[in-house]
């Protein structure tokens, strides 16, 4: 088994943690090592950030130094919203990069944001990426770059690009088939058991540093407007029939 540095991509709120976090325990079952303790053994702090060791962007300025640990250490995960760049293609190719995508229905992301909004008004101490957006309308256009990047990682060959409602109504398959794409040398019973507490439907309070929290699909048609749907239809619609969200 070649060794890699994995980074587990997603589109904001579409169940980045969730994923990254269930990619990790595998890896890490599998004899990989944790990122955090990358982070800190190499001095990375300024370049993987946050809980989940987020690089940001993969710019050589960025991945070069992340990738440098891998002479030494075993297989590890970061994680990353940002879109494609030439040289972590060249990286992916080479092998030495693998890249898993999530993504979901934008419009249920754009009410998750939202909601993460609504959050920080009611409670002040609470702090989050979102904590600005006051609207429905200004989380569909948090959410509307995102789209494109989301092609960039589904157009890739290399890439184990999943939805995030495949994952919720599939997850042994899905994880199954994650195992095979990371080529991990691990059980596949004793994988599915490993993270069985990940499964949806399971108690939330387990599921540290995932972000998840409802998780119910098509959520928006209870919350959103006729006008912000049609709004949604203007800006994702070649997306969302591209990936039968319809």
């Amino acid at each position: 088994m070649n060794k890699n540095l994995i980074l587990s991509v997603g589109m904001p709120r579409a169940g980045t943690g969730w994923f990254h976090n269930i990619t990790k325990t595998l890896v890490i079952a599998a004899g990989g090592i944790e990122a955090t303790k990358i982070r800190k053994k190499y001095h990375l702090s300024r370049l993987l950030t946050e809980v989940n060791c987020n690089i940001g962007t993969i710019s050589s300025y960025r991945i070069l130094p992340v990738l440098v640990p891998l002479i030494l250490e075993p297989n590890y995960v970061i994680k990353l919203h940002g879109g494609r760049r030439p040289l972590a293609d060249k990286l992916i190719a080479s092998g030495l990069i693998k890249t898993t995508y999530i993504y979901r229905d934008p419009r249920d992301a754009a009410l998750s944001i939202y909601e993460y909004g609504q959050e920080a008004l009611t409670n002040p101490t609470s702090s989050n990426d979102f904590a600005h957006i006051r609207t429905i309308e200004a989380a569909v256009e948090y959410i509307s770059p995102y789209i494109n990047i989301a092609r960039g990682w589904i157009s890739s060959s290399q890439t184990f690009s999943i939805k995030y409602e495949d994952l919720f109504y599939n997850f042994d398959g899905i994880i199954l088939d994650l195992i095979d794409f990371l080529n991990i040398n691990i059980d596949s019973k004793n994988a599915i058991n490993l993270i069985a507490h990940l499964k949806p439907g399971m108690n939330i309070e387990k599921r540290k540093f995932t972000h998840f929290k409802k998780g119910k699909i098509g959520r928006y048609k209870e919350h959103f407007s006729e006008d912000q749907i049609n709004e949604c239809d203007r800006l994702f619609g070649d997306f969302l029939a591209d990936n039968d969200y319809l």
